[in-house]
């Protein structure tokens, strides 16, 4: 008895372990023929890394004002130089950095998820409920976003924080989401699988939930890099404008400092250069993102690969 337990554990464990190294080598092989994928990721986490791991070779402390020499150059104490406010540049992007990051995810995500939860109902009912959603979405999407977070970002009597700058990002960051995802429902709901569902008597939320949302997982984690890519470039936007969070040294103030001081006309390079560098790779990896999860939402990549 104990040698039969003993063998059908033996291939318990075999399969178990065959099946792990199949899936791996799955992902494998589609990270080889998905090279965007591969570089996005490796920006986007190492420059998210290299924020974390800068924490240890310099003191965060020294992003506040008045805390080094004011306009030094770049020098082996100061990787980054200066600004005019005396701050180490090399520590306002290790804490910028991740502040900046901080302000498109909790965007995006917000405004994914609510964009989704719209576009669901809306898709899926139809009726009155889609007519009224999808003229609150239009009527948002004609309205210029950047006057209106400008205005309720104004409204705000006190300097925005961080979080308060996210949820003022988000504010519209479901409108797009909410339009795009609402077509991608409609093209599924008359699938047979969602109406052989309807027909044994699936409520409807259960059928958006089990049935319609796996289908569109792919498609919703390549609108969340998108949400998150135009969380960052809103929150960048009023931060230029003067209107983020003053006393965090996020990407965009730093921008804000920059031209506030006109850096750019008295030839202090050395300012503006890291916070144009660590934004230009922030969106190359989004881009790239976007693009190698495309692959995975769109069936018709995925046969030409």
């Amino acid at each position: 008895m104990a040698t039969a337990v003993e063998r059908r554990v033996r291939r318990v464990r075999a399969v178990r372990e065959n099946s792990t190294r199949e899936r791996f080598d799955a992902v494998m092989r589609y990270l080889r023929r998905n090279p965007s994928l591969v570089v996005g990721l490796v920006l986007f986490f190492t420059l998210l890394f290299s924020s974390f791991i800068g924490r240890m070779f310099v003191d965060i402390q020294e992003a506040r004002p008045v805390s080094v020499s004011p306009l030094k150059p770049p020098s082996w104490e100061l990787p980054f130089g200066s600004d005019k406010q005396g701050r180490n540049l090399f520590a306002v992007m290790v804490v910028g950095t991740p502040l900046t990051l901080r302000i498109g995810l909790i965007a995006g995500f917000i405004g994914v998820t609510l964009g989704a939860a719209i576009g669901f109902v809306s898709a899926y009912y139809g009726g009155w409920i889609d007519a009224t959603l999808r003229g609150i979405v239009d009527v948002g999407l004609t309205i210029p976003s950047l006057m209106v977070l400008i205005t309720v970002a104004m409204v705000i009597p006190e300097s925005l924080t961080v979080n308060q700058m996210a949820l003022v990002v988000a504010a519209l960051a479901w409108l797009y989401p909410a339009r795009t995802i609402r077509s991608q429902v409609l093209s599924l709901r008359s699938r047979s699988y969602v109406e052989i569902a309807r027909l044994s008597g699936m409520p409807g939320p259960a059928i958006i939930v089990k049935e319609i949302l796996p289908n569109l997982l792919p498609y919703l984690a390549s609108s969340l890099v998108i949400a998150v890519s135009a969380a960052v470039l809103a929150s960048i936007g009023l931060e230029v404008l003067g209107l983020g969070p003053m006393d965090d040294p996020t990407i965009g103030m730093t921008i804000f400092w920059v031209q506030y001081n006109a850096a750019v006309i008295n030839g202090w390079w050395w300012w503006w250069l890291p916070p144009i560098a660590v934004i230009a790779i922030l969106f190359i990896s989004l881009f790239l993102i976007t693009i190698g999860l495309d692959e995975v939402a769109n069936p018709r990549l995925r046969r030409r690969v």
